[in-house]
């Protein structure tokens, strides 16, 4: 961290004036509940979540749960709408619209740029290394100006499926003179170490995380944000009062009841995944496969890959080209999938061999 690192010379001045919506359930949550307005008489399905009463606005037990899961405290943890909720907080919280600036390194998530554009966020970017997609970190740190307040690392990395190297990225986070985001969307693949249990070492480093990948709930869109709790403060006062709902909850505190079964699919995803290599490898259609900590692999394809992407979309196998990115000319992004799914995937490359 850098040693002029201030968080509140970074935090926008509305933010640090604005009062806080505060919302009926931050209060009470039992006895004769006439605060809300809600409907009395109950939801639709008469269902034991009792839909009409509005969710927990802080979600405790859930943030509790994380908590003991990633080894921090349960006021290191905000819970959100997907990563992209969290993403959307640190850029209101922290960037001044038409006037800073982020700093990515490309090819990345496409989310952090397009978030970025919605609040009129000027962008820096410094390319990965183009022979293994690392940091560089020399001109990442001479990029930065005044008005930079965020730089976001992606690791592992989407669309490349690989981590960055540990030193790298420590000395980003200590010596970059703002906020450091490490977006660990895909770390239950990876054979290293999380960075959230580090956000108390670093006030200046936020981590994102989401059920979407590993736990194979995107469909609930439940994200976790890990910072100091000065941070989270910030995210909490910024947030819609009520922007996770019961169900997204629920089902989330369900999983962590079912954590071996997570973790027996994670490790056969990471066995698919070994597999699929394998078997594209041989490929004539196939001319490079980057190494991956992800459950996607990187293609770099023979030809070009917008016509295979095309052609496969015609027999309804969807992967995604990423050949318009910087440095993944004529890539597609595969997921792995089930040893049904990637069969299928492999007959099909071979016939428009």
């Amino acid at each position: 961290m850098s040693s002029s690192f201030e968080l509140e010379k970074l935090v926008r001045p509305n933010i640090k004036a604005l009062k806080p919506y505060h919302s009926a359930r931050q209060d009470f949550s039992e006895g004769l509940l006439l605060d809300a307005n809600e409907n009395s008489y109950g939801d639709p399905f008469q269902s034991a979540e009792h839909l009409h009463r509005y969710p927990s606005p802080t979600h405790p037990a859930l943030r509790d749960k994380i908590a003991e899961w990633r080894g921090v405290n349960r006021d290191n943890i905000f819970v959100g709408v997907g990563s992209d909720e969290g993403i959307d907080l640190l850029y209101r919280i922290f960037c001044r619209p038409g006037k800073d600036r982020i700093l990515t390194t490309p090819p990345t998530y496409g989310m952090y740029k397009v978030s970025a554009n919605i609040h009129d966020i000027d962008i820096d970017t410094v390319l990965l290394t183009e022979e293994d997609f690392q940091p560089k970190v020399d001109q990442t740190l001479e990029a930065v100006t005044d008005q930079t307040k965020i730089l976001l690392l992606c690791s592992p990395n989407n669309p490349t499926a690989n981590t960055f190297d540990r030193p790298k990225v420590r000395r980003l986070v200590e010596q970059f003179p703002g906020i450091v985001v490490i977006d660990e969307a895909y770390i239950d693949f990876s054979d290293v170490e999380s960075w959230a249990p580090e956000v108390n070492q670093y006030p200046n480093l936020v981590v994102l995380q989401t059920l979407s990948k590993s736990f194979g709930l995107a469909g609930i869109r439940l994200g976790i944000t890990y910072a100091s709790p000065e941070i989270i403060n910030y995210m909490m006062k910024v947030k819609a009062p009520y922007n996770v709902n019961k169900l997204t909850a629920q089902k989330a505190l369900d999983a962590f009841e079912r954590l071996d079964q997570i973790q027996d699919r994670v490790t056969q995803i990471k066995e698919k995944r070994t597999s699929l290599r394998k078997k594209l490898e041989p490929l004539a259609l196939v001319k490079y496969i980057y190494p991956s900590e992800a459950n996607f692999l990187l293609v770099k394809m023979n030809g070009d890959a917008q016509n295979i992407y095309d052609r496969l979309t015609k027999q309804d196998i969807i992967v995604r080209y990423r050949g318009n990115e910087p440095l993944c000319d004529n890539c597609l992004r595969i997921t792995v999938g089930t040893d049904d799914e990637n069969d299928q995937l492999i007959s099909a490359l071979k016939q428009l061999s």
